[in-house]
């Protein structure tokens, strides 16, 4: 867990709201695998720097308001990606690099997807259901009692409905108020602003 996302009272955010659903998976995915794009694969162990962990986490979550991770202090960065319990792996198309996911794995038998996603350049192209898919199926592989993931209203409009559409159900929506510091320079929608 990183604890040192350091927003100091005179720093400038701007305060956006969002609808965060809670959703879970209580068993594994039954029949064949979904097929990636020919020469697209699944790389799923990946070990990587600050700098790459933030460029992973600016290409996929930029246009949808991902900022908690990239508020947080290099050293704290540092200190998770060398001692949390997770498992981050990466969706590519032969060298390049197409989306990533992360898994945390702090508590076996209760499983999160705490980030999944496609750059830009890869959304439409027909990899994301099949990503999907393969993470989950991973996830499984812990053998977990279930499996969580949560999104809101500022993720992709698809999100929601491909998480339904794979098994994972609704367990409850919440109301957040997020104060996202503005050096960042993550361009929030107006429709969030507070």
């Amino acid at each position: 867990m990183i604890t040192d996302i350091k927003i100091t009272p005179l720093e400038p955010v701007t305060r956006m709201k969002v609808v965060v659903t809670f959703m879970q998976m209580n068993s594994p995915p039954q029949g064949k695998p979904l097929s990636l794009p020919e020469g697209w694969f699944i790389q799923d162990s990946f070990s990587p720097t600050v700098s790459d962990y933030r460029m992973l986490q600016d290409r996929v979550g930029r246009a949808y308001c991902w900022w908690m991770r990239q508020a947080a202090s290099d050293a704290s960065l540092q200190a998770f990606l060398a001692s949390a319990p997770i498992q981050i792996g990466l969706l590519r198309e032969g060298d390049a690099i197409r989306g990533f996911f992360e898994l945390d794995l702090a508590n076996p038998q209760d499983i999160n997807l705490s980030y999944f996603g496609l750059f830009p350049d890869a959304v439409g192209q027909g990899a994301g259901r099949a990503f999907l898919d393969a993470v989950i199926r991973i996830a499984w592989a812990h053998k977990p009692e279930f499996l969580r993931v949560n999104t809101c209203n500022a993720d992709h409009p698809r999100a929601l409905p491909l998480y339904r559409d794979m098994g994972f159900e609704p367990v409850r929506a919440v109301e957040e108020v997020w104060d996202v510091p503005q050096r960042l320079g993550i361009p929030i929608p107006r429709r969030f602003i507070v």
